[in-house]
């Protein structure tokens, strides 16, 4: 047994290992006074160690320093220790990188790193990404990419590594992990109809956007079982640019007294819009948005609103990950239930139609 004495901090470190060489599995075994198997039996993880010795080696890695090597570990246990995640996120909005921060806190405290590949949605760009991330030995795959498209192009994958994806749709077989997006859109629609509002217009996302589909589904059930009267929603983008435009459209040529948003930026849109027409949000029109971002009860006169909880998400998805890679079974679908916060963008309906047809200036 070798025995050390003194102080070892980073200066003695590196006398102790040569100047300017950093830490290896060597030094710490000389520190914990054990063998470098043995180091290498804690850094993989072995049941079969003492736990005074596992606490000594782990003592002595944080004395030296040392960083153990991802590669080499990988060869040793034939793991890699990496999660693959898909994006088709292309902008920075408050749900997508919510929940990736989540993901990877939630990944790094299991042991365990992700590797993001953002990337287009066309078919072409996505198996791409996809052979990319399988290239790397990734132990699973996380899919935030809301698209058809996109589970076309995972149809191959899904036997190789557990795939999860991160949308409320119920297909068959599939693993997945959100918030219920169908239940969202039921009470954000459900609200304006208790308030009295029977003129409900739905302002919607991307056609090919399988969260959109859901919230437009949500909507379609609640008037149906409201018995009320359906008018074609307006599909288009997922920004408070598209949402301005889209009011500005809705001043022109409907009556509706209630509007139920795909996301809360097109919610902004809209306030703008009607703002600008000197349409009184709530007195002349309800608006219900989607989401809840941190900005929603700062605008007048505070945007209602379907909460998501995005940290809640991407903790669950990774925890999720962790126990297919470990059991191999599917862990199904995992549904959370989002919840309305109700501000000053609703309110009872009133007489609407002296701006209904009234143009724009």
């Amino acid at each position: 047994m070798t025995v050390l004495i003194g102080d070892f901090g980073r200066g003695s470190m590196k006398k102790q290992t040569g100047a300017g060489r950093a830490p290896n599995i060597r030094d710490v075994a000389a520190r914990a006074g054990v063998s470098h198997q043995t180091v290498s039996r804690v850094l993989n993880g072995s049941d079969r160690i003492r736990e005074s010795t596992r606490q000594s080696v782990l003592d002595a890695i944080k004395a030296t320093g040392y960083r153990p090597n991802s590669a080499a570990r990988a060869l040793v246990t034939r793991r890699s220790g990496l999660i693959g995640v898909l994006s088709t996120h292309q902008n920075a909005h408050y749900g997508p990188q919510t929940m990736q921060i989540a993901m990877e806190r939630t990944a790094r405290q299991a042991g365990y790193q992700l590797v993001l590949v953002s990337t287009s949605g066309e078919r072409g760009a996505v198996d791409s990404a996809i052979e990319r991330l399988l290239a790397l030995d990734v132990e699973a795959l996380i899919v935030l990419a809301p698209r058809t498209e996109v589970y076309r192009a995972l149809a191959g994958v899904e036997a190789r590594v557990p795939v999860l994806a991160l949308d409320s749709s119920r297909r068959e077989g599939a693993s997945n992990v959100a918030v219920d997006q169908f239940l969202g859109s039921r009470l954000a629609t459900r609200h304006l109809i208790d308030l009295g509002h029977k003129e409900i217009v739905h302002v919607g996302g991307p056609q090919d956007w399988i969260e959109a589909e859901e919230r437009m589904q949500g909507y379609l059930f609640e008037l149906g079982e409201a018995e009320l009267e359906v008018t074609p929603p307006i599909l288009g983008e997922l920004s408070a640019d598209f949402g301005y435009l889209a009011g500005r459209d809705l001043l022109r040529g409907r009556r509706f007294t209630g509007i139920v948003a795909i996301n809360d930026q097109v919610a902004i849109g809209l306030l703008h819009a009607f703002r600008e027409a000197g349409a009184d949000v709530p007195a002349r029109i309800s608006v219900v948005g989607f989401d809840d971002i941190p900005e929603a009860a700062h605008i007048p006169p505070g945007l209602t609103t379907v909460r998501q909880d995005f940290v809640a998400v991407g903790e669950r998805v990774v925890e999720a990950a962790l126990a297919e890679i470990v059991s191999g079974a599917p862990s199904g679908a995992i549904l959370l239930e989002p919840t309305l916060e109700v501000r000053g963008s609703t309110a009872p309906p009133t007489d609407a139609g002296w701006w209904a047809s009234r143009p724009l200036s």
